[in-house]
């Protein structure tokens, strides 16, 4: 799998896999998100890319205290094959390049796939409580 760095011509491959990888909510704007990554480290925004075809992606940042991961996902027709372990090595280069000290990343409760592929790559539940407000509405 190629990783590069997501482009302008990527969006609705983009979009169509987080759809299917059900990554996508009513209350967040897939293309809004983009846009909105595409203004802060877009360089952190990746697709991994197999015959020409995306089938993975994961929006990462670092604000000079903590990493962040979100939308990492894999077409299901492809899972299985490494390729978000791949994506999550190559975010943990980058950040680590930039001085990250911790790389933090959100999993709804009931994910228990997820769950278990970041316990296998050494992630574990901080004593933390996850809160959030909207500030713009999509």
């Amino acid at each position: 799998m190629l990783i590069r760095s997501f482009q302008a011509a990527d969006e609705q491959a983009v979009i169509a896999l987080w759809l299917a990888c059900g990554l996508t909510r009513p209350w967040n704007n897939p293309a809004l998100d983009i846009q909105r990554k595409l203004t802060v480290q877009a360089e952190l925004f990746l697709v991994g890319e197999v015959d020409g075809r995306i089938v993975a992606s994961a929006m990462a940042g670092y604000d000079g205290h903590r990493g962040w991961v979100n939308y990492l996902g894999v077409a299901p027709e492809h899972r299985g094959k490494g390729y978000a372990r791949q994506i999550m090595q190559r975010i943990e280069t980058l950040l680590g390049e930039r001085g990250c000290p911790k790389l933090n990343l959100q999993v709804r409760a009931d994910n228990q796939v997820a769950l278990g592929f970041y316990a296998a790559l050494g992630y574990g539940q901080d004593a933390a409580v996850s809160l959030g407000k909207r500030l713009i509405k999509d």
